[in-house]
């Protein structure tokens, strides 16, 4: 059931707990369930001590595991209706779990400090119109990029590009230098995929639980990322090790980056050498208003928790999106704080990376957004597709149109079983 127990008093483990009070006036400790790594685990046990010494009442029992683990689980739990009380959502299950009734609405829930946020803050967290879920982090879409390449080459980085701009950039930068190449090939990288979409006038998801992308918006982003890896401009996909590039193997002989915002907090740690900063996505000069989108990972209290137990809850989601000592403990490795106030007091004592993160972050929150809509039930595996359909075009077994048709119609008919009511997820 994930990570082993980490050593100490209020150790966590796949199923421990935090030291504190007796909890809800049931006297059983809240469920608390998330996913990540050992270093994740570790600062998420010194955050949930540091909530038990402020409030002796509380105590947490913890049910931790891998991403992939997780989610095994919560679909057990699911099907014996035995859900944590707090638990994190994958981004692939948002609308499945809501399918299922897993979501105590949160205007139920008057322990709930929602004083920061300003109405469009909380109309960006809603789910089919109602409050349902607390974000607790926000990701945009970025060019991640490695400024000490850009001071030792000399080049002009702009503020902004097109996406033309920078392909004509890459094939060159890559020309000219044998050493590394100008960008990974990220031709699976869901977040820009989702911005490149929108750009175009299209979305990764329609309101209605379909895919909203044509064949064609599909085949022009895998054309893009086809034709810098055929000039050179990216590694191969056996030097990155893969269609989804290897930081490790190839991040330190790569100028630039597709990826999430909040990536940059680990991954600048791997190469301290070096100093990176973050840039928006290229934007297409066609690109219509409001194609700006914000990603949030969520947290929900579950539909069958106590009344006593929900309200605990609220307490806990206070201290985990509207206190900055806990940021200070677990880090920004989820994305920037939700929370604006918490956003400002961070920045404060955010690190250079930290900084580059949270400024890119506020200025897509800021801008004029249109809906953004969540993956539908059967969705749940469409990132695997995506990949094994770019390995086909890469490997030469099969074409875009073909690699794309066969994409939308795997995740389509997946969709649609979901629908029927032959699977869950």
């Amino acid at each position: 059931m994930g990570a082993g127990a980490v050593a100490g008093a209020g150790a966590l483990a796949a199923c421990g707990g935090v030291a504190g009070g007796g909890g809800g006036a049931s006297g059983g400790a809240l469920r608390y369930a998330f996913w990540g790594n050992n270093v994740r685990q570790t600062n998420y046990q010194k955050a949930f001590d540091l909530m038990a010494e402020q409030d002796e009442e509380l105590a947490l029992t913890v049910e931790f595991a891998e991403y992939s683990a997780f989610q095994e689980r919560m679909t057990t739990q699911m099907a014996a209706g035995n859900v944590a009380d707090i638990f994190w959502i994958p981004s692939a299950q948002v609308m499945t779990y809501y399918a299922n009734d897993l979501y105590r609405p949160l205007d139920q829930v008057e322990s709930l400090d929602l004083s920061d946020y300003s109405e469009a803050d909380l109309r960006d967290f809603l789910l089919d119109g109602g409050h349902n879920t607390m974000p607790f982090g926000i990701f945009v879409p970025v060019i991640r990029y490695n400024a000490t390449f850009v001071q030792d080459d000399g080049v002009d980085w702009p503020d902004s590009w097109d996406w033309d701009g920078f392909a004509e950039f890459a094939k060159g930068y890559s020309a000219e230098h044998q050493d590394r190449w100008a960008v990974a090939y990220a031709a699976d990288a869901d977040l820009p995929f989702e911005g490149w979409l929108r750009q175009h006038g299209e979305q990764l998801w329609s309101e209605d639980g379909r895919i909203g992308y044509t064949q064609e918006g599909l085949e022009s982003w895998f054309a893009w990322w086809e034709d810098l890896r055929g000039a050179g401009a990216t590694p191969s996909i056996g030097e990155q090790d893969g269609v989804g590039a290897s930081w490790e193997d190839v991040g330190d002989r790569c100028l630039a980056w597709f990826s999430n915002s909040n990536h940059i907090v680990d991954d600048a740690t791997m190469f301290p050498e070096h100093e990176f900063a973050l840039s928006h996505l290229p934007v297409d000069p066609s690109a219509p208003a409001g194609h700006q989108f914000l990603y949030f990972p969520r947290q929900a209290i579950y539909s069958g928790a106590s009344d006593e137990n929900a309200e605990r809850a609220g307490e806990v989601f206070n201290f985990t999106t509207g206190d900055v000592e806990m940021l200070k403990i677990v880090g920004l490795t989820m994305g920037a704080p939700v929370n604006p106030r918490v956003a400002q007091e961070y920045a404060e004592f955010a690190s250079p990376t930290e900084t580059a993160m949270l400024e890119i972050v506020t200025e897509d929150r800021e801008a004029d957004r249109s809906p953004r809509f969540e993956a539908p039930p059967g969705s749940s595996t469409w990132r695997t597709v995506m990949t094994r359909v770019l390995e086909e075009i890469t490997l030469g077994s099969s074409s875009i149109p073909d690699a794309a048709a066969s994409m939308i119609a795997e995740i389509e008919q997946s969709i649609d079983r979901a629908a029927s009511g032959e699977e869950s997820s």
